[in-house]
């Protein structure tokens, strides 16, 4: 037993650091309702470590994580402006432009690649449970500073999603940094857990804390228990049917998710009873 746990430790405090800070940032993109902007970003940051990868630099290495980082960064400038023709042309539209375009390019990049198929697999579905306490460490460090700064900015992300900010260029600015941190967090994630499994720990815990409570404060609590035990089932599964860990660890969100809106299709008839 003591060996399973210790087996499952860092990849289960690996999941912890990343639901945390995902939940937070999923509240903001479902009301923002850009549900695919991780994907797409997730997807430009990995573009950026294939162009690494083809230049000869390990996927582990800090010259990597600087391209996917830079390659995000130009994403969060898009993503920022785009948000200024939403009367012409839906954001959702660009978002997925960009993911489609990012994955393409991905692929032709890594075409005449021996190893090109098992790159793309990695930047689908990572490597968690080959996680180290390094990478954690480092990893729940830029998380916890992203959510530092997010909780001192509060008074400017809060409304800049959920009411009005005023001052277009107030607003440009504060969106900027939204999407800047945004892309930090992605970068950072996807070279552990895969953009599968980002976009999972992003959306699913703020889908089911959005449709449980109406308080941000609830709804960010919820989606951190909803994402804490999906993980745990999902490492666990992967454990003992012995499973690629980031796609076990996808479907027990879904399987979750799919549970609780059962219940609440079932719940009125339940209750005339």
């Amino acid at each position: 037993m003591m060996d399973y746990i210790e087996f499952l430790f860092w990849p289960f405090l690996i999941c912890l650091a990343t639901v945390a800070i995902h939940a937070y940032f999923g509240l903001h993109v479902i009301k923002r309702g850009i549900i695919f902007v991780d994907l797409s970003l997730a997807q430009i940051a990995g573009l950026g470590m294939t162009m690494a990868f083809l230049l000869g630099y390990e996927p582990e290495g800090t010259v990597p994580y600087l391209f996917s980082l830079g390659f995000a960064f130009v994403g969060a400038i898009i993503f920022t402006f785009a948000r200024g023709v939403k009367g012409k042309v839906p954001q959702e539209a660009i978002i997925g432009i960009v993911y489609a375009v990012s994955a393409a390019a991905s692929i032709l990049a890594v075409s005449h690649s021996p190893e090109g198929s098992e790159h793309i697999e990695h930047l689908l579905i990572g490597s968690i449970l080959t996680v180290t306490p390094d990478v954690v460490l480092s990893a729940t460090l830029v998380f916890g500073a992203i959510g530092l700064f997010h909780w001192l900015a509060r008074s400017r992300f809060i409304p800049l999603t959920f009411g009005k900010q005023s001052g277009p260029s107030i607003h440009r600015v504060w969106d900027f940094l939204f999407y800047a941190t945004f892309a930090i967090m992605v970068t950072t994630a996807v070279k552990i857990c895969g953009v599968l499994l980002v976009f999972i720990f992003l959306v699913v815990p703020g889908v089911f804390g959005s449709l449980v409570a109406e308080k941000f404060s609830h709804r960010l609590i919820l989606a951190w228990i909803f994402g804490i035990v999906s993980s745990v089932l999902g490492l666990v599964s992967s454990f003992w049917l012995d499973t690629p860990t980031g796609a076990t660890i996808v479907c027990a969100f879904g399987l979750m998710l799919l549970l609780y809106a059962l219940y609440r299709g079932l719940r009125p008839r339940l209750r005339a009873r």
